[in-house]
């Protein structure tokens, strides 16, 4: 596929801001194995979700990097996603169930539109087989909120071995 200019650009753009807030994002304060559990976690569980959905033709990404290398959309599932895990799971560390599900939903509705825009006006991702909007808003959004439990249930681990 030559052409398709715009969405290379975006895709340069979005990769360039996401390593440049990574770092900075993941040690910006203790615990940092929290952080990397949640990266890594997301990072690795996305992938398979991702090979998936693309293996059976549900979600397709005509312009990604590494295009001949995989179908899964690197850059999302590896970098944009996971980052935004992090972030979210540290602004919600000392919150109560019921606040972190608010700041999730105004955290996601934000990456929602322009995932929704992608889909509308780029060639960056194609929906197939019946996917519909509602069900990336609410995969993301349980994902979020899977992440942010597993993190919780293994701080009270490691706090139960500290004692």
């Amino acid at each position: 596929m030559k052409g398709h200019k715009f969405e290379k650009q975006f895709l340069r753009i979005l990769f360039i801001l996401n390593v440049g807030l990574l770092v900075p994002i993941l040690f910006r304060k203790p615990p940092i194995k929290d952080w990397l559990l949640v990266y890594l976690f997301n990072a690795f569980t996305n992938s398979i979700i991702d090979h998936f959905l693309t293996s059976h033709n549900i979600v397709t990404y005509p312009v990604r990097f590494l295009r001949k290398t995989t179908k899964i959309h690197v850059l999302f599932d590896l970098l944009l996603y996971p980052t935004f895990t992090v972030l979210y799971n540290q602004m919600t560390e000392k919150d109560k169930p019921l606040s972190t599900f608010y700041k999730l939903v105004s955290l996601v509705i934000p990456l929602f539109f322009i995932e929704f825009w992608a889909v509308r006006r780029t060639d960056l991702i194609k929906w197939k087989k019946g996917w519909n909007w509602y069900y990336t808003l609410g995969s993301i959004i349980l994902k979020s909120l899977v992440t942010r439990s597993l993190i919780e249930i293994a701080r009270k681990i490691s706090k139960h071995q500290v004692q």
